[in-house]
């Protein structure tokens, strides 16, 4: 079976997200999104211990409150379906990390873990050294465990203290890795995202971030699991744009993460020099986001931005964002500014329909496959009660949607025009061809695509936000448009 990814508009969602379960969500899709979408990304529904499922205490099962395998493999029969696989941790409460915690370095877990033991002789690693790791948090790269016989032990841990980093060089690491991953790969996946891949490598003296040539031989072993199945891989990381072009050089699929802000700026400033350069250089082989379950990215376009446009944007932004708070995108509310701000999209352009739409037309005609997060899909605004109960600012862009409220905001004017630019980013034939960057001035963008006689192009009028998409099928169809 060729299970080929289809180059149509993805949805990106929690399996409770668009209703209580997977059971809802199948509903959703197939009663709203059959033409709009072709795939979806299930955000992680196996049993988790923290970080709304990004901390997996195992793969084996679904978590029940979201379902079964059963309801997965159903919605992989309609859509092409992603999943994701934590490849730098898994979560404290897992059996491997519980039984190791329990009895040491006698547990046959134990080589799984970094203990600073494995990588220092003297069981210590130096301030200065701990100082270059990249951890994006605002914390030391280890917890302190304290067994109940007395003995301490330093253990690497990058993100939060429920996320427990692992060993990839250690062979009962990488047996239990190869189970999950041919099971994963062997369900109706067409593609497996491999979270803080980015992270695997741990070398002392590095900053133990996308460590070169290591990382490109975990990646290849990773890849390895999942091929034999025609499902494809997609390293995830947030950083500088240049990453992702080494990962497309490479021959993977990677993220266009410095989309976003290019397309704030564009849209603020109502110009297209920096967003056209990107577009002339971008991969191809790329999924494209204007929103994701965490912030939108700052770190990704610092050179396709300069410091000061990237400033004036962020500026801009919070003048526009609907009650997006500074303090929602730190320390307070666990977060860091300097890497992310958190804002819906359709409040960071102010809740304006047109804006909203320019943003996705450019986004749906941009090179690769586009991803739209489901509270971009409803066009849903910046949830700041939710914010200031979980007291963390990501959740400003996480509201849970029952039946009643997904209903309600399908029939909103802007979600039903949304839905008709994914159907025709979803069917027309132009987009499996070239694109052509029209010479406008700057305050337009016009992009073309053509493939074979087809051709379909976008208008967009950065100060009025107009959008325009006209298009044909060649031979004697004739040119037709629709105001986006």
């Amino acid at each position: 079976m060729n299970k080929t990814l289809k180059n149509q508009v993805q949805l990106i969602t929690y399996p409770d997200s668009l209703g209580k379960n997977l059971a809802e969500l199948h509903y959703v899709l197939r009663r709203y999104l059959t033409e709009a979408i072709g795939g979806v990304h299930i955000l992680p529904f196996y049993p988790s211990s923290g970080d709304r499922g990004f901390s997996p205490i195992t793969y084996d099962i679904v978590d029940p409150a979201f379902g079964t395998w059963k309801d997965i493999e159903r919605i992989g029969e309609d859509f092409d379906l992603i999943i994701d696989f934590m490849v730098n941790h898994i979560s404290r409460q897992s059996e491997y990390f519980q039984d190791y915690f329990e009895n040491g370095k006698e547990s046959k877990y134990a080589d799984m873990f970094l203990s600073f033991d494995k990588l220092s002789p003297d069981s210590d690693i130096s301030e200065e050294d701990l100082a270059k790791v990249y951890t994006r948090k605002p914390r030391p790269p280890y917890i302190m465990l304290d067994r109940k016989d007395g003995s301490r032990e330093k253990i690497w841990c990058t993100f939060d203290t429920d996320q427990i980093d692992l060993d990839l060089t250690s062979p009962v690491t990488q047996g239990i890795m190869r189970h999950d991953l041919i099971n994963l790969a062997r369900t109706n996946s067409r593609m497996i995202r491999m979270d803080a891949v980015a992270y695997a490598i741990k070398k002392i003296g590095t900053n133990c971030f996308f460590v070169e040539p290591d990382i490109w031989e975990i990646l290849e072993w990773l890849r390895e699991y999942s091929l034999p199945f025609d499902t494809e891989i997609l390293p995830e990381l947030h950083e500088h744009y240049s990453y992702q072009l080494k990962l497309s050089e490479h021959g993977y699929w990677c993220y266009d993460f410095a989309l976003p802000m290019l397309v704030l700026n564009a849209l603020y400033h109502h110009t297209s020099e920096e967003l056209k350069a990107w577009l002339n250089i971008c991969p191809r082989r790329q999924i494209t986001t204007l929103d994701t379950h965490d912030g939108i990215g700052i770190v990704d376009v610092l050179g396709l931005l300069t410091q000061d446009e990237i400033d004036r944007t962020i500026e801009r932004l919070y003048e526009k964002g609907a009650n997006a708070k500074r303090l929602y995108s730190g320390e307070e509310y666990d977060n860091l500014d300097i890497y992310q701000i958190n804002c819906t999209y359709y409040s960071a352009l102010g809740c304006n329909d047109d804006a909203y739409m320019a943003a996705r037309t450019i986004q749906f005609f941009t090179p690769g496959i586009p991803q739209v997060y489901y509270v971009g899909l409803l066009a849903g605004e910046n949830d700041i009660e939710l914010v200031e109960r979980m007291r963390n600012g990501r959740f400003i862009n996480r509201h849970n949607f029952c039946l009643a409220e997904v209903k309600d905001a399908f029939e909103k004017p802007v979600v039903q025009r949304l839905l008709r630019l994914m159907r025709f980013r979803s069917s027309h034939p132009a987009f499996n061809g070239e694109l052509i960057i029209s010479d406008t001035p700057d305050d337009q963008i016009e992009l073309v695509w053509t493939h074979q006689d087809a051709r379909a192009t976008a208008n967009i009028d950065l100060r009025t936000y107009e959008a325009r998409v006209s298009y044909s099928y060649g031979g004697p169809d004739p040119v037709q448009e629709f105001m986006v």
